[in-house]
């Protein structure tokens, strides 16, 4: 089995609960919302206290001092015995894989965080087979166009790599990705999840 470090690509939005709204879903597709994970997960992101209520965004925030984004909520964190964490005006925030369980809306966590500079997680299967893609320029721009359009926020990041468009989302069991080959074919769109089940 082919394994390989995925491009996950880098968040460039800001709002991260799965939401479809009046999105058209796909021909064949009753739902664009995938069911929240039914196991524990592990999910990257950077995590803001704002003395208030504690948020999980995933890759880019707003950069100012503290950092801002609209994130998962995050329950049952604790700071306590963490290291890695910036603390100012009242704030702390860190980068950390975050251990816990999802249920469609907050990430509850269930074990021991760890610093992302230390995070190590396993390769995971290359689902293109090593093996490249036929789609050309125009028709990835034109495929990520109506991705865009039709999931809207669901969307963190998208991008053309090796004739394929490459998106990334905070959740997909399969959903998605069955959507994106019953509109657009197989082996077009790679759709990774940003959220990943662990054992």
């Amino acid at each position: 089995m082919r394994t390989a470090r995925l491009p996950l690509l880098a968040v460039v939005v800001s709002t991260l609960v799965l939401t479809v709204g009046c999105a058209t879903t796909p021909a064949g597709q009753a739902s664009l919302t995938p069911p929240p994970p039914s196991g524990p997960v592990v999910v990257p992101g950077t995590v803001i206290d704002d003395g208030s209520e504690v948020e999980l965004c995933l890759g880019a925030v707003a950069e100012s001092a503290p950092p801002q984004c609209d994130g998962i909520p995050l329950a049952e964190w604790s700071w306590d015995g963490l290291d890695g964490a910036t603390e100012l005006s009242g704030a702390r925030w860190g980068a950390y894989a975050v251990h816990g369980t999802y249920d469609g809306r907050v990430v509850t966590v269930t074990g021991a965080p760890v610093p992302l500079a230390l995070y190590d997680p396993a390769p995971i299967e290359d689902p293109t087979g090593g093996s490249s893609g036929s789609a050309d320029e125009a028709t990835l721009r034109d495929v990520e166009q109506r991705v865009h359009d039709t999931l809207g926020e669901t969307v963190l990041a998208s991008g053309a790599y090796d004739g394929r468009l490459w998106v990334t989302v905070v959740w997909d069991d399969g959903t998605l990705q069955r959507a994106a080959d019953a509109e657009f074919g197989d082996d077009v769109v790679v759709v990774q999840s940003a959220m990943r089940e662990v054992g």
